[in-house]
């Protein structure tokens, strides 16, 4: 272990969050399980991040760009973990990642549907040993159903669940989002099944498998568009950043950027026409409802394009504020993490990572009053704690040099 980190467990395990006291075992790799134990992380749990011995996480090398000798894909859902590398296909490793088991309250996976059973770290075989274990798997299409068995990828879910079929524009091809939706959207359902199993748990005693899907988690998202379909059979439009249900609901072009407006009733649209001098169309019969607004909306869009092309974005957002309509500049990555608001809600932060120092990365959207979010360390380096867990679950130093010089264990 570095001399840079020198007391583990107060540097990498915290004592007071909210989920203080409870254990997670890792299997996960990528984005959809990383960003999940991520969170629960954050959250106080001590997540122990388990990776093989043939070079990890493949997002270590998902570069460029580095940062040290991992990926900044790789440091991006990772912090506040320690990294246990074991070779899953030696019995010796499987034997010490199931002893790992025996103490978890949770377990996370996102292999694809049948994998860990074959590994023998599935759910029958772990909660059998552990019957408190909350188990949670992640994976491109669940592990029932006709489809169960195939793999899964952000960009599939995104396609096959009809959300790429809503955005981009409305003249243009389908497109996806600008980061990995239904990876994440998982990590964060995966993330709520597991502390609901958990609450469970508090009264039964019992654990249970969470099975979440990319795609199931993506066809959630598509809330009022599924449910407009449901109601009129119409299919649904792309419509850029625009609202198929709200009007003028979009991003427009301003003398210098653009503009995000959010006139989401009839009394926001009463104060914004006048403020961008189109006081004329308040109580124009044809535009006085939001249902006329959405009926004419080929009619209504190019004198609102017109009116915000006289002023620059950030003016149009601060006349637009004082008049209490929701408007924003569109901003780019850059700018948008450079906000004095996004700083004020420690959004930003620097991370002390064992080799690299400080290490930036974005803070935790969780504000809880009583038992608040730490990030406490930037992403853990391959196999940093290996040599840690094994002394704690009882190994003499002899036996685990003996581990490392086999290749069972990397440390």
């Amino acid at each position: 272990m570095s001399e840079a980190v020198p007391d583990v467990e107060s540097a990498w395990v915290r004592r007071d969050g909210a989920l203080a006291g409870l254990r997670v075992l890792d299997l996960t790799r990528i984005l959809s399980g990383p960003f999940a134990s991520m969170v629960l992380a954050d959250l106080g749990a001590d997540v122990i991040k388990v990776e093989d011995t043939r070079g990890g996480d493949d997002t270590r090398r998902w570069g460029p760009p580095f940062q040290g000798d991992d990926a900044a894909y790789f440091h991006s859902v990772n912090r506040n973990k320690r990294s246990l590398a074991v070779d899953l296909k030696s019995e010796v490793g499987l034997d010490l990642v199931r002893r790992l088991a025996l103490s978890a309250d949770v377990v996370l996976e996102n292999f694809r549907p049948g994998t860990a059973a074959r590994l023998g770290l599935g759910w029958l075989q772990l909660s059998a040993l552990n019957p408190r274990l909350v188990y949670g798997s992640v994976s491109g299409f669940g592990h029932t159903g006709p489809e169960s068995g195939r793999a899964g990828y952000d960009a599939i879910a995104q396609a096959m669940s009809g959300v790429m079929g809503i955005t981009g524009p409305a003249d243009g091809e389908p497109v996806r989002f600008g980061v990995a939706s239904a990876d994440l959207g998982a990590g964060m359902w995966v993330t709520i099944g597991v502390l609901a199993a958990l609450r469970s748990r508090d009264v039964t005693g019992q654990g249970q498998h969470v099975d979440v899907a990319l795609l199931d988690g993506q066809m959630s998202w598509l809330t009022y568009a599924a449910q407009n379909f449901f109601a009129t059979g119409e299919r649904p439009r792309r419509y850029g950043s625009a609202h198929p249900n709200i009007v003028p609901y979009q991003s427009f072009p301003t003398a210098e950027g653009e503009i995000m407006v959010a006139v989401g009733n009839d009394s926001l649209w009463r104060r914004f026409a006048p403020v961008v001098g189109l006081g004329d169309l308040v109580d124009d019969p044809r535009f006085a409802t939001n249902p006329d607004r959405v009926s004419r909306r080929d009619e209504l869009l190019p004198l609102v394009s017109a009116a915000f092309l006289t002023r620059p974005s950030t003016e149009w957002a601060r006349l637009l504020e004082d008049a209490g309509v929701p408007a924003g500049p569109v901003y780019e990555v850059p700018e948008a993490l450079a906000q004095e608001q996004v700083v004020a809600r420690e959004m930003v932060l620097d991370l002390p990572h064992t080799q690299l120092g400080p290490v930036r990365t974005l803070g935790s959207p969780l504000k809880l009053s009583g038992t608040p979010t730490a990030l406490r360390h930037a992403s853990p380096t391959y196999g940093e704690h290996t040599r840690d867990l094994l002394a704690a679950m009882g190994l003499a130093d002899e036996r685990i040099d003996a581990l490392v010089a086999e290749g069972v264990v990397r440390g």
